[in-house]
C-alpha cells in the first residue's frame, strides 16, 4: 500500500514538472500581455510600479522552467538532495507568487484613482494630429473600447483642440464602426459613441491585473501540490530502507 502511494506520488509529481514548463510558457505570456497592454494605456496611468507585478510573473515563469527541469531530474533518479533543493526553490516561488496576488490587489484598487487624476490631462494635450504620442493614445482607446470622451462625447466641447477646430466637431475615433460617413459632428450625436472612455479604461486595467492575479493563484496552488507530492517522496525514501527506485537499477543519491 505504501509503495503503491509513492508510486502514485512519484507519477504526479513528474507530471507536474511537465505542468510546471506549460506554467511558465503562460506566465510568461501574461507578463509580456500586461507590459503590452500597459504601453497603449500608459498615457492614462502613471504609475509604473504596477508593472511590478507583470515583471515579478515574468521572472517566476523563468523560474518555473529551471524548476520543471530540476523537478524532473530530481524526480528520475529519485535524488533527495535534488528533490530537497525542489522543495525550497518551490517555498519561495510561491511565496513569490502570494506576493503577486497581494500586489495585484494594492495596484488594482489604484487604479481608478491613477486614471481620475490623468485623464483629463491627457484629453487637454490632445492636438489631433499622428505623431503626438497623447492623441494617438486617445484615438486608439476610443476606437479599441468604442468610447467617446471622458464620461461622454460632450466633454470635448470644453477640450483645448474643440476650442481651437470651432467645427462643432470630435474626433474621428469617437465615430460608431458601423457608420461609414461619419464626420465627427455634435449635430448628429447617434453617429457617436454614448459612452465615456474613463469607466471603460478603468474596467480594462483593473481586468488585466486580474489575469495576474488568478494566474499566481492558479500556479501557486499547483506548487502547492508539488510540494506534497516531494514531500512524500522524501519523507518514504527516508524510512522504508526497501524502497524502490523509479528507474529499475538506479542507486540512491
Amino acid at each position: 500500500m505504501g509503495q503503491c502511494g509513492i508510486t502514485s506520488s512519484k507519477t504526479v509529481l513528474v507530471f507536474l514538472n511537465l505542468i510546471f514548463w506549460a506554467a511558465a510558457g503562460i506566465l510568461c505570456y501574461v507578463g509580456a500581455y500586461v507590459f503590452i497592454t500597459y504601453d497603449d494605456y500608459d498615457h492614462f496611468f502613471e504609475d509604473v510600479y504596477t508593472l511590478i507585478p507583470a515583471v515579478v510573473i515574468i521572472a517566476v515563469g523563468t523560474l518555473l522552467f529551471i524548476i520543471g527541469l530540476i523537478g524532473c531530474c530530481a524526480t528520475i533518479r529519485e535524488s533527495r538532495c535534488g528533490l530537497a533543493t525542489f522543495v525550497i526553490i518551490l517555498l519561495l516561488v510561491f511565496i513569490t507568487e502570494v506576493v503577486v496576488v497581494v500586489l495585484g490587489y494594492i495596484y488594482r484598487a489604484k487604479v481608478e484613482v491613477e486614471v481620475d487624476n490623468s485623464i483629463q490631462k491627457v484629453y487637454n494635450a490632445y492636438s489631433g494630429t499622428n505623431p503626438d504620442a497623447a492623441s494617438r493614445a486617445i484615438d486608439y482607446v476610443q476606437r479599441q473600447l468604442r468610447c467617446c470622451g471622458i464620461h461622454n462625447y460632450s466633454d470635448w466641447e470644453t477640450t483645448d483642440w474643440f476650442k481651437e477646430a470651432k467645427n462643432n466637431s470630435v474626433p474621428l475615433s469617437c465615430c460608431k464602426a458601423t457608420i461609414s460617413n461619419c464626420t465627427g459632428s455634435l449635430t448628429h450625436p447617434m453617429d457617436l459613441y454614448a459612452e465615456g472612455c474613463e469607466a471603460l479604461v478603468v474596467k480594462k486595467l483593473q481586468e488585466i491585473m486580474m489575469y495576474v492575479i488568478w494566474a499566481a493563484l492558479t500556479f501557486a496552488a499547483i506548487q502547492l501540490l508539488g510540494m506534497l507530492c516531494a514531500c512524500i517522496v522524501l519523507c518514504r525514501r527516508s524510512r522504508d530502507p526497501a524502497y524502490e527506485l523509479l528507474i529499475a537499477g538506479g542507486t540512491y543519491a
